[in-house]
C-alpha cells in the first residue's frame, strides 16, 4: 500500500488551530489526533466528516477543555494530518471503522461522548454499537447509520456524481460549500491544506461511493446489527 504524508509544514500557524500534534499506529496507518485537556477526565471524541479533518473542532475542542472534559479529535485516514494512501482502492467502509476502532482501544478511551458529524457519524455510530461498553453518550449531528433502505435523496446522488466527475476535488471550497456564512480566505486555506495536490485527495473523492446506498451492499448487515443495538 503506497501511503502518502503531507508535509508538516503545511499546518503551520494555521488560524485557531494551536493544539500540539500527536500520532499513533493503527493497522498499519499513522493517525494524528488533538489531545487536549486532563487525560483523566471523560473524554469528548471528536470525528469530522467528509472533506474536512480536525480543524472542523478547532473552536469546540477549548469549551470542552474549560469544562473539565478531555478533547480528542482524531483526523480520520486520508485526512488531516494522518496517513493518506494513495490508492482509492485502499479505502473501504470497514478498514475506516476498523482503523477508528484500534484507535479508541489504543488510547483505551472510557466513558466517551461521541461527537460526529457526517462521515464521522457513519463511522462513530457503528463503533459505538459494536462496542457501547466504551460509550456514554452520543451527539450525532447532519449524519446516519445508512442500510441502502429508501431513497438516499436528489442532493446526495448529485453530490456523489460531482464528486466523481469533477476534474479537481476543491476541498476548501466543498467546506465552505456547507457553512451559513462566508469562510475567510486564511480558513478555506486551513481545510486545503492537508492537500498538496489532486494525489493526497483519494481517500476524499472515494468516500461518496462508500456510503450503503442498496440493501446488497457490503456493509448493510453490520449496520442494520447496529441499529438494533443503537434502539436500546
Amino acid at each position: 500500500m503506497e501511503i502518502l504524508r503531507t508535509p508538516d509544514e503545511r499546518f503551520s500557524n494555521l488560524p485557531g488551530y494551536p493544539f500540539k500534534p500527536h500520532y499513533l499506529e493503527a493497522d498499519g496507518q499513522r493517525i494524528h489526533y488533538v489531545d487536549e485537556g486532563p487525560r483523566s477526565a471523560a473524554p469528548v471524541l471528536m470525528l469530522h466528516g467528509e472533506p474536512s479533518w480536525s480543524y472542523l473542532y478547532r473552536k469546540m475542542i477549548p469549551v470542552f477543555v474549560s469544562a473539565g472534559l478531555r478533547a480528542v479529535a482524531p483526523d480520520l485516514v486520508g485526512f488531516g494530518r494522518s496517513d493518506k494512501p494513495a490508492n482509492r482502492e485502499d479505502y473501504t467502509y470497514e478498514r475506516h471503522v476498523n482503523w477508528i476502532t484500534r484507535f479508541i482501544q489504543e488510547l483505551d478511551l472510557r466513558g466517551i461522548t461521541l461527537v460526529c458529524q457526517d462521515w464521522g457519524g457513519v463511522i462513530g455510530l457503528r463503533i459505538a454499537a459494536e462496542h457501547p461498553e466504551r460509550f456514554a453518550h452520543i451527539v450525532a449531528a447532519n449524519t446516519g447509520l445508512p442500510t441502502g433502505e429508501g431513497p438516499i435523496g436528489d442532493a446526495f446522488m448529485a453530490w456523489r456524481k460531482f464528486s466523481q466527475e469533477t476534474p479537481t476535488f476543491p476541498v476548501g471550497q466543498i467546506v465552505q460549500g456547507g457553512c451559513a456564512n462566508a469562510l475567510p480566505p486564511e480558513v478555506v486555506a486551513a481545510y486545503d491544506a492537508p492537500f498538496p495536490d489532486e494525489r493526497f485527495k483519494a481517500g476524499a473523492r472515494q468516500f461518496p461511493i462508500l456510503v450503503p446506498i442498496s440493501p446488497d451492499d457490503p456493509a448493510v448487515p453490520a449496520n442494520r446489527k447496529a441499529w438494533e443495538v443503537l434502539r436500546g
